[in-house]
């Protein structure tokens, strides 16, 4: 029986929003993943940590408050320090087309805006956990 993917999905910064992360963690659970939803306001810290204790394949941020720029890449950068950099991070939510290029350059693998279907965002996590 093959491992199943497991995704982290949590809500950086002081965004309360988080009906859209929700539905993302229930698509993502009846395609048959595992998912970890961290709840609301997290720091990139304590994201990362419960990625790690979680050993999950993948993280999915979403952030609704503009503060995408600053949380996604901190993600990144302290998965990096802490030797777990074969997580991939994708992120979504309310993001201006500019930032895109850059979160992507920051090691952001994907960027998922409102009206993606949900069956693109299983078909990322399916293949960018190698299953």
């Amino acid at each position: 029986m093959a491992k199943k993917i497991r995704v982290l999905i949590a809500k950086p910064g002081l965004d309360g929003h988080d009906r859209g992360a929700k539905v993302i963690a229930r698509a993502l659970r009846d395609a048959g993943m595992e998912v970890i939803y961290t709840g609301l306001r997290q720091t990139p810290r304590d994201i990362v940590e419960a990625a790690i204790q979680e050993d999950v394949d993948a993280i999915g941020l979403s952030c609704l408050s503009g503060a995408h720029m600053t949380l996604f890449p901190e993600v990144v950068k302290l998965l990096r320090q802490k030797g777990a950099d074969e997580i991939v991070v994708a992120g979504g939510g309310i993001i201006p087309e500019d930032d895109i290029p850059k979160l992507k350059k920051a090691g952001i693998k994907a960027v998922f805006g409102p009206g993606t279907r949900l069956e693109d965002v299983v078909k990322f996590f399916e293949h960018a956990a190698g299953k």
